[in-house]
């Protein structure tokens, strides 16, 4: 195994979502991916319950199921009014930003079924507390990223999207998901095509930080 050099910051400023840049000709070891998992594994769990689970697919088949349900999701999120190229309007250059993801999301959509290895993070909700959705959620989502961050350390790249759940159900017979195991993401994996990855666009800190309390002192 041979990691990127970059320091934490690096890191975790340059994850993205890979959507373009993603080589889809190029194989990805199982051994690498579950690096990855172990690494996920080591992750922030409420009451360390330990709740998750990681459904890696790697069969052409089911890949292209899932990337054909993929595809239909995708043309009906970017057809709705809230998609994220519909998005800030008001502001030239954010919305041009949105508009290159829109394109990007849209390119996943064609693409998703091509991409390698298919990793849907899951939770168990039989063993997660019902009383507290933030804790419930909270952990899947944590090793999620974490998984993430290691794929990106190893030269690969992910991005976040849950718009297959659209087709959860059928999802979930696919892949024998048993009752009560509820997918979180869906995390297309694969080699990137360069690894120059630079932080992108975001909100100024001063409009997102409220020191004690929501109005500025």
């Amino acid at each position: 195994m041979t990691l990127l050099n970059l320091n934490p910051d690096e890191l975790l400023t340059t994850t993205r979502s890979v959507r373009k840049r993603l080589d889809l000709t190029r194989p990805v070891p199982l051994e690498l991916v579950k690096e990855c998992v172990s690494v996920a594994l080591q992750a922030p769990t409420g009451s360390n319950r330990q709740t998750w689970h990681f459904v890696v697919v790697t069969d052409d088949d089911k890949r292209k199921v899932i990337g054909d349900f993929y595809r239909r999701a995708v043309h009906t999120y970017l057809a709705s009014d809230g998609s994220c190229g519909t998005l800030f309007q008001e502001d030239a250059e954010r919305h041009a930003t949105q508009q290159r993801v829109a394109d990007s999301v849209a390119y996943l959509g064609e693409h998703m079924a091509e991409v390698p290895v298919h990793v849907i993070p899951c939770l168990d909700a039989t063993a997660a507390p019902e009383y507290n959705e933030a804790g419930r959620w909270g952990s899947i989502i944590q090793a999620a990223w974490s998984y993430s961050l290691a794929a990106r350390a190893r030269g690969l790249g992910t991005a976040w999207t849950t718009l297959h759940l659209m087709y959860e159900e059928e999802i979930a017979d696919l892949l024998d998901l048993p009752d009560g195991l509820l997918q979180a993401a869906l995390l297309p994996t694969a080699y990137t095509i360069g690894t120059d990855f630079k932080p992108a666009p975001r909100q100024s800190l001063e409009s997102v930080l409220h020191l004690n309390s929501w109005m500025a002192e």
